[in-house]
C-alpha cells in the first residue's frame, strides 16, 4: 500500500474470546477511517467455563490468524500496532502460555486487558463516536459483558460479568430458559444499570450488532449503517423475545449474519433481554464503536478530543473530494449569517448538521451531473461517520439530493424522509436552496461568498453584490434566489453596492 502523504497509519489487533480482528486506519485521527478490517472466528473462549482451558482448535486458528495479520500490516507498512487481549485469555489456565505463542506470531507485545479496563475503553469509544451520550454502554463479547455509566465526557466504573454469548451458552449447557435465569442473577446487583431507568443502553459488540441488523431487515429500514441504530425499548422487548424462543435458521434475514455467530444470537438476546427488564432504558442504541476505537480516542491530545467527530470526518470528505476544500467553511459561516437573519431558528444539533452539509456540498462534483445527487446521498447514507445520527444521516442526505437534484426531488427518496421531521425536511431543502444561490454565485471557489451576504428582512431575502462582483449576476442567479424565497415567504432581490 502507498503511504498518503503526511499520514502514518495504526492498527489494532484484538484478540477476543470469540474472534480475532485486525483493524487497520489511515491514521490517528478524531475520526479514523478504517483502511483494511478483517476477522477470524476463532472461539478462543469456547468451553473456557466448563473446563478452564482456551480450546485447542480455537488456539491454532488464533496463531494463524495472527501470523497473517503480522504479515498483512507489513504489506501496508504499519509500524504502529497495538495488541490486546481480553476476557478468554484473561479466564483460561492455559491463557499465560497462549499469550506466549501469541506474541511470537503477532510479533509484538499484547496487553492483557482487565475487565475493568475493557470497560473503560468501551466508554471511550462510544465517547468518541456519538454525540453527548446518556446512559450505559454494554460490551458483549465472547466471555464477558462490560456495563459503565456515560454522561456527556464523564464516564462512571465499570464492571465485568461472566455473560459472553460463548460463556453463557456454555453455562447454561445450550438452555436458552437457563441461560435467562444465569443472566438475571449475574445482573441483579450491576451497579451501573441501577441508574439506567429512562436512558439509552449502547449495545457494543458483534452479537448484538447481528441482532439489530437482523431487527433493520424485518422493518425494512431505509438506511444500512449499523452505527447510532436505535430500537425502542418496546419494541426491542418484543423483538429479543422471539429470538430466544424459536431456532436462529428460521428468522427472517438470517443470510445477514455469519455461520459462526448465528449459535450466539439467543444468548445475546437472553442478555438484552434481562438488561431491559431490570434497568427499564429508554431505548437500545448500536455503537459500532467500542474498545478498538477508544484507545485510539485515548492517544489524542485534549484538544483534538474536543474536535467534533462528524465536521472533523466531512472536512477529510472535503479534503479528498471537494474542488476547493476550503469553501465548504465560508458556506457554513455564509449560510448561518443568513439563518441567523431568518425566522427559522436553530438549535445545537441543526447547526452542527448544517455546517457537515456545507462541508459535504461539493464532494460529488466530479460525476456525471445525472448522477451527483445519487452519488453525494451514497457519500452521505453509506459513509463511515460518527456523531451523527440516523435522522441526521437522512437529513444531510436529502439536503445534498435537494442541492443537485432540485427542490423536487423528494418523491423518489421517500424512504429517507421517513427519517425526518417536517422541521428537519424544511430546514434540509432551505440549505439546498442556499446551496444552490452559493453555488452559482461562487462556483464552489472560495474567496466570494465573504464579500456577498445574503439576508432576510423588512419581508425581502437580499443577496447583496459589491460593485466588483456585479458581473456575477444573472437571471439563473435571481431564479434560485427567487425560489429560496418562497421557501421563507419573502421577496428575493440582488442589490448591487455602487
Amino acid at each position: 500500500m502507498t503511504e498518503p502523504q503526511g499520514k502514518t497509519p495504526v492498527a489494532i489487533v484484538d484478540i477476543g474470546s470469540n474472534s480475532v480482528r485486525l483493524v487497520a486506519y489511515e491514521q490517528l485521527s478524531r475520526a479514523p477511517t478504517p483502511i483494511f478490517n478483517e476477522k477470524a472466528m476463532c472461539a478462543l473462549g469456547k468451553g473456557v467455563v466448563v473446563n478452564g482451558r482456551l480450546a485447542e482448535d480455537g488456539v491454532a486458528k488464533a496463531l494463524k490468524a495472527l501470523k497473517r495479520f503480522r504479515a498483512l500490516c507489513d504489506t501496508m507498512h504499519i509500524a504502529d500496532v497495538t495488541v490486546i487481549a481480553t476476557a478468554a485469555a484473561r479466564d483460561a489456565a492455559n491463557g499465560p502460555a497462549f499469550l506466549d505463542a501469541a506474541r511470537a506470531a503477532i510479533g509484538r507485545d499484547i496487553a492483557l486487558l482487565s475487565g475493568g479496563r475493557e470497560a473503560e475503553l468501551s466508554a471511550l469509544g462510544v465517547l468518541s463516536s456519538i454525540h453527548n451520550p446518556d446512559g450505559v454502554v454494554g460490551d458483549l463479547g465472547g466471555g464477558s459483558l462490560e456495563l459503565i455509566d456515560v454522561a456527556g465526557a464523564r464516564r462512571g466504573k465499570g464492571v465485568t460479568l461472566p455473560l459472553g454469548g460463548l460463556a453463557l451458552m456454555d453455562a447454561s449447557k445450550r438452555s436458552p430458559r437457563d441461560a435467562s435465569r444465569i443472566a438475571r442473577k449475574a445482573l441483579a446487583d450491576a451497579a451501573p444499570l441501577a441508574q439506567l431507568r429512562g436512558r439509552a443502553f449502547y449495545a457494543v459488540g458483534g452479537t448484538w450488532r447481528a441482532l439489530a441488523k437482523l431487527h433493520m431487515r424485518q422493518r425494512n429500514y431505509p438506511l444500512d449503517v449499523m452505527h447510532n441504530y436505535r430500537i425502542q425499548t418496546s419494541e426491542a422487548a418484543d423483538f429479543l423475545a422471539l429470538v430466544e424462543r424459536i431456532d436462529s435458521a428460521a428468522l427472517d434475514d438470517i443470510s445477514s449474519v455469519s455461520m459462526a455467530r448465528r449459535p450466539l444470537l439467543a444468548y445475546g438476546a437472553v442478555v438484552l433481554d434481562e438488561i431491559i427488564r431490570r434497568a427499564k432504558p429508554k431505548e437500545i442504541v448500536v455503537s459500532a464503536a467500542g474498545v478498538r476505537e477508544g484507545l485510539l480516542y485515548e492517544r489524542l491530545s485534549v484538544a483534538e478530543r474536543a474536535a467534533d467527530p462528524l465536521l472533523s470526518a466531512a472536512r477529510d470528505h472535503a479534503r479528498l473530494l471537494a474542488r476547493a476544500p476550503a469553501y465548504g467553511d465560508e458556506l457554513a459561516q455564509w449560510t448561518g449569517a443568513f439563518m441567523g437573519s431568518s425566522e427559522l431558528d436553530e438549535t445545537t444539533e441543526e447547526k452542527r448538521l448544517r455546517h457537515a452539509g456545507c462541508l459535504l456540498s461539493d464532494v460529488a462534483w466530479r460525476a456525471h451531473p445525472d448522477y451527483r445527487a445519487l452519488q453525494a446521498t451514497n457519500i452521505v447514507t453509506h459513509g463511515a461517520f460518527v456523531g451523527v445520527d440516523h435522522p441526521g444521516r437522512a437529513f444531510l442526505a436529502l439536503a445534498m439530493v435537494f442541492r443537485h437534484q432540485g427542490l423536487e426531488s423528494e418523491q423518489e427518496y421517500a424512504a429517507l424522509r421517513s427519517l425526518l421531521t417536517t422541521r428537519q425536511l424544511i430546514r434540509a431543502r432551505v440549505l439546498a436552496a442556499a446551496m444552490r444561490v452559493a453555488y452559482l454565485l461562487s462556483a464552489s471557489m472560495p474567496g466570494v461568498l465573504p464579500t456577498t451576504p445574503l439576508r432576510c428582512g423588512a419581508g425581502r431575502l437580499t443577496l447583496t453584490l459589491p460593485a466588483a462582483r456585479a458581473d456575477l449576476g444573472s437571471d439563473r442567479l435571481l431564479n434560485r434566489l427567487k425560489a429560496l424565497g418562497r421557501l421563507l415567504g419573502l421577496e428575493a432581490v440582488v442589490e448591487t453596492k455602487r
